[in-house]
């Protein structure tokens, strides 16, 4: 059977036995933000074990797209791979041990048409209902083998939580594949045995001492990889000879006009590039773009090392494009996303090959001097400075600069490799810090003074005087002019935070008033008021009264809905792989960060804006409301990947139902709109593979609008016309302009040629050779250069040095004749001596050269250092 003959059975078989089957969630997981990609077919069905969600039925089936980042380094033996199909059936709280059991012999043995003697099976040491189950269907007891935790039991994923036993089904290739040792079975590692098939039986739950108790509804979570039973299914354990490998195989060995199984190294090359090329089209197809962390680095990683591997097959050849497209070709049509998605997965390969290969050549130089370098030292250490200049300046993920290494008999120094990247991240912390005007060091001690936030529903609050805070020191008294920071028990100021700027305002008391020009969160529940007292003075334990600057908030919270409402545009125009990578929600703007591989297209960045405007004027309403982590999750909220979240966080949804929901703490408007008109001001790169956006709203908006057509009207009258007639006129205008242009030059260059006739008159013959040297009067570079031409076909040999002044600077052009190029004279290195006298410098062809200085004063000096040259 083929690969999509069984993964077809499969889904057809569960199907029968009653269940719904469902389709692969992306390898980018939807339910879970900290996991870095989808690994197994149970991390869809999660959430519907853990009560979370209710599923649309209690027996399921699927075929999962997986990911899996341990093996990377393997790829390119005989069977390991990243990305990979599991086929999994589940049971919620229905079915158990005997019917999984039952089915999975059944499909295999029936449907399949396995022999009952090749298969092996695996149960946990202690499980004998599961080894009487296996025995009930005819598996004789010496081909059931009992392991410990290490290979049979699954779970919990952290120290408590449900897990449970599991059983294995392994195909036996025969004795040829075999170490010849006695014990050889299951788990053995030798090659002969391949598990195909592992059921897990998730019967306990486990708590915080260990103890596991069984639960009350046991769940079944099983896992078939299609690549290993499609190999089972020939009797071959090679994954890449399987119809699901053969054209990627054939793509490349054609690409390499090598063949393939000719050549024990070619073969890991070309299993490299193929299997990569396959899990990098599946990687882009879901919305993983290249960047130096998080999945971004996993697949620049692999498209690297494809890279690497591809040049030993071929050094000016690349591979990865065909690849991709023989791989969409061949899935596509059971991964709708491959097919829709083609071009913008060939052009994040075609962009990131394109810049790899800039830098491949002299990295891979730099490797063999520094392990030339440590040969002659007697080490087989690459140090953590070398490994990490390979990363920071030519793109060599670490891993790859390991792996490479290692064909040497060297090691890289991890540790010092981790020392560099944390200084890095030191800088970059340091960079970004929030460093705002009149701010004061605040101590350690104000972390037991908490602050409870109450400017989700207020401006203004009454407040009591926690903590007083003058250069890292607690005082009990501020004086009129001080600058201090201020902790209060309440308080409606928001502290700087997930990208929205602090709040300013006023803090009043009986005997005095405090200016506050700034707002920081020192810790999750400490806020920080920085200011200064503007008049009297204030104390610990002062009741006080603290007001926020209203309209100040409410252009920060405009900003902050219309970044919502733009994240939702922008993966409504340019795709979901648009995801938020930083934000400044200020009270002028806001900038809004995004992973995109190009620039958005004048016409994209105005549809964005439409779209952001439509939700304006549909004056959606904006909720906040609290809820488990979970459970939002659950629900399809948008979490930031890699930000840290707590059990209770707020979710902000706009519209009903929602067209944006994300986790968000930060202040907001109540409908959108209040936003009132959005306009995009620019969009630019701020690095590989990330986007910017700035924009404005409200206030800022109308300020901008009123700016742009005061300068329009302004324009109108300096042109002598109406602001609706501006185009006209303008071009108009430019049309005089150009024919103007025209003639001057035309002018200039009737007034250069006679001034070149007067200029014959001065070739001086020095050492048998007509030399011209000479200042002329035009700025023109090219009438400049056509008068060069003119005095060269006019002398028929010699050397011309002409000098003139562009733009408040000298340049100079020299021009040697080809008989006394031959003789070793050149116009290049002449006129870069000369050009050094000016200050500046240059260079060229033997036959022409030009150069440009800094100092106009000394063009004349540079001039009469020609003769002295020749």
């Amino acid at each position: 059977m083929t690969g999509d003959e069984i993964r077809a059975a499969y889904l057809k078989f569960f199907e029968e036995k009653e269940h719904t089957v469902i389709p692969s969630s992306s390898l980018i997981p939807q339910g879970d933000p900290t996991l870095l990609l989808t690994t197994a077919g149970m991390v869809q069905i999660k959430p519907y074990f853990l009560g979370e969600a209710t599923p649309p039925n209690r027996r399921l089936a699927s075929c999962q797209k997986c990911f899996r980042t341990t093996d990377i380094e393997s790829v390119g033996d005989a069977n390991h791979l990243t990305f990979f199909e599991m086929l999994g059936n589940f049971s919620i709280g229905d079915y158990f041990k005997k019917e999984a059991i039952r089915w999975a012999w059944e499909f295999l043995t029936e449907r399949m048409g396995f022999a009952n003697e090749k298969l092996w099976v695996t149960v946990f040491l202690n499980d004998d209902e599961a080894f009487n189950f296996w025995r009930e269907i005819g598996v004789p007891a010496e081909r059931i083998v009992r392991f410990g935790e290490k290979d049979n039991f699954w779970g919990p994923a952290g120290k408590t939580g449900p897990c449970g036993p599991c059983s294995e089904i392994h195909y036996d290739f025969g004795k040829e594949y075999s170490c010849g040792k006695a014990t050889c079975g299951p788990n053995c590692g030798c090659g002969r045995f391949s598990e195909i098939w592992n059921l897990v039986f998730t019967q306990y739950n486990q708590d915080e001492s260990g103890k596991r108790t069984p639960l009350p509804k046991p769940n079944i979570d099983t896992g078939m990889g299609l690549e290993r039973v499609t190999a089972a299914a020939r009797g071959r354990p090679l994954v890449y000879e399987t119809d699901l490998f053969a054209p990627l195989i054939e793509c490349v060995a054609k690409l390499a006009e090598k063949p393939y199984g000719a050549d024990a190294e070619t073969d890991i090359a070309m299993r490299v590039v193929a299997e990569h090329g396959r899990s990098i089209s599946f990687l882009i197809a879901d919305g993983v773009l290249p960047s130096n962390d998080g999945r971004g680095y996993v697949l620049r990683r692999l498209l690297r090392r494809a890279d690497l591997y591809g040049r030993r097959l071929g050094e000016n050849k690349t591979f990865l494009i065909e690849v991709a497209r023989t791989a969409i070709k061949r899935m596509g049509k059971v991964y709708a996303e491959l097919a829709q998605r083609q071009d913008f997965i060939l052009k994040v390969i075609e962009l990131e090959e394109d810049r790899f290969r800039e830098t491949l050549n002299t990295g891979l130089a730099l490797i063999d001097n520094v392990l030339a370098e440590k040969a002659t030292q007697k080490s087989k250490t690459v140090s953590g400075k070398d490994a990490f200049k390979l990363y920071d300046t030519y793109g060599f993920p670490v891993e790859l600069t390991r792996e490479i290494v290692a064909k040497s008999g060297f090691t890289v120094d991890m540790a010092g490799f981790e020392k560099e990247m944390e200084q890095q991240r030191e800088r970059a912390r340091a960079t970004h810090k929030f460093t705002g005007k009149g701010m004061v060091k605040t101590g350690e001690e104000l972390e037991v003074a908490q602050t409870a936030f109450t400017g989700y529903d207020c401006f203004k609050q009454k407040a009591i005087v926690l903590k007083l805070v003058v250069d890292g020191k607690a005082e009990e008294r501020l004086d009129e002019g001080q600058g201090a920071g201020l902790v209060l028990d309440t308080t409606p100021f928001y502290g700087e935070m997930g990208g929205q700027v602090g709040d300013t305002g006023e803090i009043v008391g009986a005997s005095g008033r405090f200016t506050v020009t700034g707002t920081v969160r020192i810790a999750p529940d400490v806020i920080v008021h920085h200011g200064k007292v503007a008049e009297g003075y204030l104390a610990a334990g002062d009741t006080v009264t603290a007001e926020v600057n209203r309209e100040r908030r409410l252009d920060i919270a405009r900003n902050h809905t219309a970044t919502h409402l733009l994240h939702y545009a922008l993966r409504q125009v340019v795709g979901e792989h648009a995801e938020q990578r930083g934000s400044l929600v200020a009270p002028d703007r806001l900038r809004f960060d995004f992973s995109h591989l190009t620039a958005l297209t004048p016409e994209e960045i105005s549809k964005v804006q439409r779209i952001v405007n439509a939700k304006v004027r549909e004056n959606l309403p904006v909720r906040a409301l609290e809820s488990s982590y979970k459970k939002a999750i659950a629900e399809g909220v948008t979490a930031l990947f890699d930000e840290k979240y707590g059990d209770v966080v707020r979710v902000l949804k706009i519209g009903e139902p929602a067209v944006s929901a994300e986790l968000c703490g930060g202040t907001h408007i109540n409908a959108t709109g209040e936003i009132g008109y959005f306009h995009i001001l620019s969009e630019s790169s701020i690095g590989s593979g990330l986007r910017r956006i700035e924009a404005v709203t409200g206030r800022g908006a109308e300020e901008f609008v009123n700016q742009r057509l005061s300068s329009l009207d302004n324009i109108a009258r300096s042109l002598g016309t109406l602001s609706d007639n501006i185009q006209d006129k303008l071009t108009e205008m430019v049309d005089e302009l150009d024919k103007e242009r025209k003639q001057a030059l035309a002018l200039e260059r009737e007034l250069s040629k006679k001034e070149a006739e007067t200029l014959l008159g001065k070739v001086e013959v020095v050492k048998d050779i007509n030399l011209l040297v000479a200042r002329v009067s035009s700025s023109n570079q090219q009438v400049i250069r056509e008068m060069a031409d003119f005095l060269r076909d006019r002398m028929g040999s010699g050397i011309i040095v002409l000098g003139a002044v562009q733009e408040a600077r000298p340049m100079f052009l020299a021009m040697v004749t080809a008989d006394l190029v031959a003789k070793g004279y050149n116009a290049g290195e002449i006129v870069r001596q000369v050009a050094k006298v000016a200050g500046g410098g240059g260079g060229g062809k033997p036959g022409l050269g030009q150069a440009g200085g800094k100092y106009v004063e000394k063009l004349d000096e540079a001039l009469r250092l020609v003769k002295s040259l020749i």
